[in-house]
């Protein structure tokens, strides 16, 4: 997919919909001459699941759902290109403090390719290079797919916002530049036929970060000797989170904001596939003072790190996340750490505010 702006309106603030990347005040605030006026930005923390629409830049989505939420600080997790839809993790306060987790995190996508026609761009957006008959077989399909499973190397496309010189090479390409890439090594843990009917293929890629779905739609259309192009791609799952739960920008604006902070995901949402460790009232204690200490943990690159929340009730969580360790020949050592009032949010938070699910493969320990 190429990179490009996000539809732009001329729109009042207080008119301007999902449709476009304007934003918009809450109903009822209003300022000199009727235009919205703009409310205070307040403290949020958690992960909003969001569904992106076509044609939206990540960051045009990001800059609409932090207006609509007043909130101070926010960032998303990773690139979607404008021509793609899905999911789009967006991190609001002491979240964005694990945004890069998502961001190294493995991808799902699904896929649409258009076999037997080549273009410029790989996708729906260029020119077409050439046509090709398609007669291939579901085997031929299944070997293409499995001869791009596994690590492989990936050489990125023109049309794609990869920088050289400080430049998008997407810049390069419309000049009419080739520029030299070298290839990635990137990850194809596995594709599964959706559906294949006549020249429309729909694929399930699960993959390493980095992977250009494009090229390897290029790629597919190429081992069956047809050539193809990607038409259509949507995210579907970004390491432990899926599009379960993720809300569209149509249904968000519609929504009053005590509906909206509902969708709020907790703070530890984004790292639920690492395993875990709950520390005593001392312990945790020394934890967020950035103290390290001893622990009977194997070393691990990363690590969820709890304490107890000893007034919790039936109405408030039994266990509060402090951030995240890694652990070194016997110690257990901070990474990222919340700060006291990060903390005393989730100790005020009902229990019915949204939590994480438990991973079966990464049970809790105390240490």
């Amino acid at each position: 997919m190429t990179a490009q702006t996000a539809p732009q309106t001329t729109q009042d603030a207080a008119t301007a919909g999902v449709g476009s990347p304007g934003g918009s005040a809450p109903a009822g605030a209003q300022a000199q001459g009727g235009r919205p006026a703009r409310l205070p930005r307040r403290a949020l923390h958690g992960v909003l699941l969001l569904d992106k629409p076509l044609g939206w830049s990540s960051n045009d989505a990001l800059q609409k759902v932090k207006r609509l939420m007043r909130a101070e600080k926010a960032g998303h997790t990773g690139t979607l290109d404008p021509l793609a839809t899905g999911l789009l993790p967006l991190c609001f306060g002491a979240a964005t403090k694990f945004s890069q987790v998502a961001l190294d995190a493995d991808k799902r996508y699904t896929a649409t390719l258009k076999l037997g026609v080549r273009t410029t761009t790989g996708d729906a957006e260029g020119e077409v290079l050439s046509t090709r008959p398609v007669t291939i077989t579901s085997d031929a399909i299944v070997q293409a797919c499995a001869r791009f499973t596994g690590p492989i190397d990936q050489v990125p496309p023109m049309h794609s916002a990869l920088k050289h010189q400080g430049r998008a090479l997407y810049e390069y390409a419309r000049e009419g530049v080739e520029v030299e890439r070298p290839a990635r090594r990137v990850t194809i843990h596995g594709i599964d036929i959706l559906d294949w009917h006549d020249d429309v293929l729909m694929l399930d890629v699960r993959c390493s970060k980095g992977t250009y779905i494009r090229t390897l739609a290029e790629d597919i259309g190429e081992a069956l000797g047809c050539g193809a192009h990607l038409t259509a791609l949507r995210r579907t799952g970004s390491g432990p989170v899926t599009l379960d739960g993720a809300v569209t920008l149509e249904a968000l604006q519609a929504m009053t904001e005590p509906e909206r902070d509902i969708l709020l995901k907790p703070l530890d949402v984004l790292v639920t596939h690492w395993p875990d460790t709950v520390l005593s009232d001392d312990d945790a204690g020394r934890f967020l003072t950035g103290l390290r200490r001893r622990t009977t943990l194997p070393n691990m690159e990363a690590v969820r790190v709890y304490g107890h929340n000893p007034a919790a009730t039936r109405d408030q969580r039994p266990r509060i996340f402090l951030g995240s360790a890694h652990v070194k020949e016997g110690e257990l050592i901070p990474s990222r750490l919340l700060s006291p009032l990060e903390v005393q949010g989730q100790i005020d938070a009902p229990a019915d505010a949204p939590v994480p699910v438990p991973i079966p493969d990464a049970p809790a320990t105390t240490s």
